[in-house]
């Protein structure tokens, strides 16, 4: 079963649009064809970007809604804890968090938009960083 690390970006995507590969990585996790990821740095940056007006207004969300979404993620999330702190790794510092928790989780991919700047130093580690179309793909092969 592929271990995933969903960038906050797909999150939001996943929650803006109910027909694109982000929402289908979500679905996949939600229906047990890939084990999600989570650690508390990533959780609460989920809730402070989900949490912004314009976010809740593009995905049409009331704030109890982005709560409970979060409930709902967390309980399918396998929990990350740092046993070490891999900083830095990404070559954007605000992504270190990302790469930290595909590292200590032992995922094989993190899902993202912003592939340039994780790809190398998740590399480093044997974890692929790639765009959810092309991870999509490769859960359904």
């Amino acid at each position: 079963m592929l271990r995933l690390v969903l960038d906050t970006d797909v999150l939001v995507a996943a929650l803006d649009s109910p027909t694109g590969a982000s929402r289908a990585l979500l679905t996949a996790v939600a229906d047990g064809h890939a084990r999600l990821l989570l650690s508390t740095t990533l959780l609460l940056e989920y809730e402070a970007v989900l949490m912004r007006p314009a976010i809740r207004a593009m995905t049409g969300l009331a704030a109890d809604e982005v709560l409970q979404v979060l409930d709902d993620l967390t309980d399918l999330a396998t929990r990350v804890y740092f046993d070490f702190r891999w900083r830095p790794t990404a070559d954007d510092p605000g992504d270190d968090h990302v790469v930290e928790t595909a590292i200590n989780g032992q995922a094989d991919a993190i899902a993202t938009f912003n592939v340039a700047d994780m790809r190398r130093g998740a590399a480093r580690f044997g974890i692929d960083v790639e765009r959810p179309g092309v991870l999509l793909r490769r859960l359904r092969t």
